[in-house]
């Protein structure tokens, strides 16, 4: 579905055609969880990355897609531990997100706290419909 929708789009030229494959996860190690809700007036994206410095994220925004990608630094790991149960991921972790409608790219805010990253992308206001005279 996701192919045939960005072939349809009509907007065709405007972001890149396809992102490389797997197209939400390009060179992911791992995935972390995602909410994405929208209001009347944005689109908020939420996304759990806990144990990652706000240095090491990195938001991107093209057109309609929202690229979002970091670094998990290694954890220390000490010789005399052998591990039962290993659950954290570690490495380089890549979300894309194919926004529904265009968004004002300079209002865009992100606030990383406590491991949630939340990006609001404040939807763009249609232009108010003229009357057109006849003449």
């Amino acid at each position: 579905d996701r192919v045939f929708d960005r072939l349809l789009a009509p907007r065709l030229f405007a972001e890149p055609l396809l992102p490389p494959f797997p197209y939400e996860t390009t060179g992911a190690q791992w995935i972390p969880v995602m909410d994405v809700v929208e209001t009347p007036a944005e689109y908020v994206v939420r996304l759990e990355i806990p144990g990652i410095h706000k240095e090491n994220l990195d938001i991107n925004l093209t057109g309609e897609l929202l690229t979002i990608t970091g670094k998990r630094e290694v954890a220390p790991e000490f010789e005399a531990e052998g591990y039962l149960v290993r659950e954290r991921f570690i490495g380089k972790f890549a979300r894309t997100i194919r926004l529904p409608a265009p968004v004002v790219e300079k209002k865009v805010l992100a606030e990383y706290h406590d491991g949630l990253l939340v990006v609001h992308c404040p939807k763009m206001t249609p232009a108010p419909a003229t009357k057109i005279l006849i003449k």
